[in-house]
């Protein structure tokens, strides 16, 4: 069906008439300049995407009407320009396209109909961890160890990028996700058959909206729900909200761009904008640079926003320049953006949109911080950080409390390192990790942590050698800027020798610790200190025996690392003392922003952008002598223990099944707030003990070719006896941490995959009693997969993060969430009722079903399935069912 719209396309130049763009300006509607520039990008792909059918011309209507239709709850389509993965997220997408390829022939369709219709990236850099630091060969020893774990899943992938259309593959070693698609992938305007439009994406990792702060609207997804935009399908959302965060002043010479963004995060989780855009405007932007931006739009779902955007200006063009974008393409950017007015100039106040509301930040009165030590948006300001600590110590088992007995809190353990003896005790630094696309793609801040590691060395500081220092760059940009400006020897002096390229750190990939320093945290169950310049630090992430996990700028992670513990108050404590005895404080060697912006300018520059980027699809010697097959269909290993098909279309058919009411289910787990993505489906180590270890044991595998959790997301049975083995679980069934729960029926503890698998036998239904914020964390697939498999059929929680949300819907397990003011403690239950979960025959979006208990109590809960769409999923068994029948019926 002809486009509504046609009318509106025009040349963008007068001497290219065949490229051409939708004037959004031709509306000639007052409605348009008033709405959020975020909102406009909606309303573009409406106008361009309108077919009368995926997307009509009342979606388009309602988001033009936005300053009214956004109270309504209306939904609207989106579609996305592109779809970003990282390979923990990709490789069980590609398993899931694989595996309906092969139920799509089954059922009498034509396979290669399951193809991405919408561009695909995948970045390899979720698969290193730091086996080897500290030394100049680490690198490499540690991409050595990657190609050893992951070859399977590498040849897979490889498999992959030949069998499916419109997928391109970064090969492993070319950097962070987020880092590459800010300095290599990102169109900011596509220009595509014919046509100009803006850049827009969703991707499998939470952290997408790190491009927001380049102005291409992104966010993350969940793998399920990006596997149906691959296939063409839109996203349907309900119209957000969109608060305007107005930025004035100017940070100190001192701050650092990670201040900024844990003082946004935690003012912003008060503020409260979960499932809203926050859209950044005031002459305070125009101070920070593109990398700062993206800083800042990185940590969107730590403040739970659904996008972080900054509008393009000149900085972002002049961005574009220094990383080396084509000149040509830079003309038509600003031509295109102009010409909608999509172009900011954030000086000007004129130009300001209508907000939903507006929340303000004085950047001067930014102060040097950290996070933690278990949340992202718990900030502590660095000069009370030891006091802060200490009261934690004491506090109840908790985000910010760790019930050590006041007798216990001041003892030490000593252990043997290298011939020399050591001591550790509470607040001791073990890992000090520079990860994270949140901060290594600053030059600012990477820039600083060289110039600090510089003036430390010269003063005569160094790092004990115990702790686990890693220096694992976003791309190899930041290698090169490093060299290029004298300050890499220094780092590796202090223990920060490049590791990798990828992750690592900051996802769980931070490898072992010395074995005599985990026995003396264990003696003396000591809470040691991880601190890392990551985004997110929940409990049992980072590491299994550091406790306490702290973000911070990577200059502030040297500091703790030479300080070696986080019980310093830095104005009064020197970090040490030199050999001619003098004291050494942080602020004789802390670096002021003018120095960094001087460096910068000198070192930071197009050539080096072209150089690395120019290669980076080539691969390296490794990936490049993988065999991958070219069939259409994947020849399944039985032996493999990474890849697998998986049992989801075992039993699909062409006719629908209808949805029953779920019958005196019993509670598998009963949990309380904040459980996140990383309890519920862990991506580090697998521990020895766990049924994932026993499975993989039992297929012949020694532990020390277990590899992580995250590595395995191709194979479903390693995955499903995954689903809650975090060791720091807490359920309310048992009085400790770990993953285990009851079998209510027989009385007995047993780990969480064994007492599902024997509720299966017995056929008894299951669902989970939870708090609020369910699923914050990662977007994880496998962390709705999972419960799937495990027999789960519904959650009951008090709030969910939006993504997870969006997962369990995927995979047809009920959202259920309490009315206002109802908790499980208000409605007195137990969770050893069981539940029958009441489906009608007729479902609306939130409507109200009844539960009703064992005990005759009864009450109601609203079932979040927010729109249509999300219904028709649900009644189809999941999307990936609804994906396969579609394409055959199509």
């Amino acid at each position: 069906m002809s486009n509504p719209y046609r009318q509106f396309l025009e040349p963008l130049h007068p001497n290219c008439k065949e490229k051409k763009f939708y004037n959004l300006l031709k509306m000639r509607d007052d409605r348009y300049a008033q709405l959020p520039f975020s909102i406009r990008v909606l309303l573009e792909a409406a106008i361009r995407n309108c077919d009368s059918f995926l997307v009509k011309k009342e979606d388009v209507e309602n988001i033009l009407n936005w300053k009214v239709t956004q109270h309504q709850n209306v939904e609207v389509p989106f579609k996305p320009a592109r779809v970003i993965l990282q390979d923990f997220t990709g490789v069980p997408a590609l398993v899931d396209f694989a595996a309906m390829r092969d139920a799509v022939k089954k059922l009498g369709g034509d396979p290669e109909n399951i193809n991405p219709i919408c561009p695909a990236d995948l970045v390899i850099d979720h698969s290193i961890q730091v086996d080897f630091n500290r030394w100049p060969d680490s690198l490499q020893k540690n991409q050595n160890m990657e190609f050893e774990r992951n070859k399977e899943r590498f040849e897979f992938l490889k498999w992959g990028s030949k069998a499916f259309q419109n997928m391109k593959i970064i090969p492993p070693g070319s950097g962070i996700i987020h880092q590459v698609n800010l300095e290599y992938l990102a169109r900011v305007v596509f220009d595509n058959d014919g046509c100009y439009y803006p850049d827009s994406l969703v991707g499998t990792d939470s952290h997408t909206t790190m491009i927001d702060g380049l102005g291409v609207l992104g966010w993350g997804v969940g793998g399920i729900e990006a596997e149906a935009v691959m296939l063409g399908q839109p996203i349907s959302m309900v119209l957000p909200k969109v608060v305007g965060y107005k930025m004035t002043g100017t940070p100190n010479s001192f701050i650092t761009s990670t201040d900024i963004v844990l003082t946004i995060t935690k003012h912003l989780r008060q503020v409260g904008v979960v499932g809203k855009f926050v859209e950044f405007f005031g002459p305070g932007v125009a101070q920070l640079s593109i990398a700062d931006r993206a800083t800042i739009a990185n940590m969107c779902p730590e403040y739970g926003a659904t996008a972080a955007f900054f509008p393009v200006d000149n900085i972002s063009i002049k961005y574009l320049e220094q990383t080396g974008r084509d000149q040509s393409k830079l003309s038509y950017i600003e031509r295109y953006l102009r010409a909608v007015g999509m172009f900011r100039d954030f000086n000007d106040p004129s130009q300001d949109p209508e907000f939903t509301q507006i929340a303000e930040l004085d950047l001067s009165t930014v102060v040097s911080c950290c996070s933690g030590p278990k949340r992202p948006q718990d900030k502590v300001a660095v000069s009370d950080m030891m006091k802060d600590f200490e009261s934690c110590l004491t506090a109840k088992q908790g985000f910010k409390g760790f019930q050590i007995p006041p007798a216990r809190q001041s003892g030490t353990v000593k252990f043997e390192y290298c011939t020399h003896e050591y001591e550790l005790c509470h607040g001791s630094v073990v890992i000090a990790a520079i990860t994270s696309c949140t901060n290594t793609s600053n030059p600012s801040v990477m820039l600083g942590a060289g110039l600090l590691a510089k003036k430390a060395v010269e003063a005569g500081l160094d790092v004990k050698p115990y702790i686990k220092t890693s220096l694992s760059p976003g791309s190899g940009v930041v290698t090169y800027y490093l060299k290029e400006s004298g300050v890499m020897p220094y780092l590796a002096k202090l223990g920060f020798d490049v590791v990798g390229y990828g992750c690592m750190t900051c996802i769980g990939n931070s490898g072992p610790l010395p074995e005599t320093v985990v026995e003396a945290i264990t003696k003396g169950d000591l809470v040691a200190v991880g601190v890392l310049s990551g985004n997110r630090n929940f409990e049992g992430r980072v590491h299994p025996h550091t406790r306490a996990n702290y973000l911070a700028s990577p200059p502030l992670v040297i500091a703790y690392a030479i300080a070696g513990s986080i019980r310093i108050n830095f104005e009064e404590q020197p970090l040490g003392v030199n050999a001619e005895g003098k004291k050494i404080f942080l602020r004789d060697i802390w670096p002021t922003r003018e120095e960094l912006q001087a460096i910068e300018r000198r070192f930071v520059i197009p050539a080096m952008f072209k150089e690395v980027y120019e290669k980076i699809e080539k691969g390296n010697e490794s990936w490049n002598l993988l065999n991958a097959p070219n069939d259409i269909l994947y020849t399944w290993n039985p032996q493999s223990t990474y890849i697998k098909s998986p049992p989801f279309f075992e039993n699909l058919t062409l006719d629908l099944q209808p949805r029953k009411s779920i019958i005196d289910a019993y509670v598998l787990l009963n949990l309380g707030d904040s459980v996140t993505t990383d309890h519920i489906s862990p991506a580090g180590n697998i521990a020895r003990n766990s049924p994932a270890a026993r499975y993989l044991t039992d297929q012949g595998l020694t532990p020390r070719q277990f590899n992580s959790y995250g590595s395995r997301r191709g194979n479903d049975a390693v995955m499903a006896r995954g689903t809650f083995a975090n060791i720091r679980l807490v359920n309310k069934f048992l009085n400790k941490q770990g993953p285990q729960t009851l079998h209510l029926p027989s009385g007995e503890t047993l780990d969480v995959y064994d007492a599902a698998e024997r509720y299966q036998q017995e056929e008894h239904p299951l669902i989970i009693l939870a708090g609020k914020e369910y699923g914050s964390g990662s977007s994880r697939d496998w962390a709705a997969k999972g419960p799937y498999l495990q027999g789960i059929k519904a959650v009951l929680a008090e709030s969910y993060e939006r993504i997870h949300r969006s997962n369990l819907v995927g995979m047809g397990v009920i959202p259920l969430e309490y009315l206002p003011d109802q908790t499980s403690d208000s409605l007195q239950l137990t969770g050893r009722e069981r539940y029958t979960i009441i489906i009608p025959e007729v479902l609306k979006p939130r409507m109200e079903v009844e539960i009703k208990l064992d005990t005759g109590k009864s009450f109601q809960v609203t079932m979040r399935f927010d729109t249509d769409v999300e219904l028709a999923y649900f009644h189809h068994g999941g999307i990936l069912n609804y994906m396969i029948r579609k394409m055959i019926h199509q």
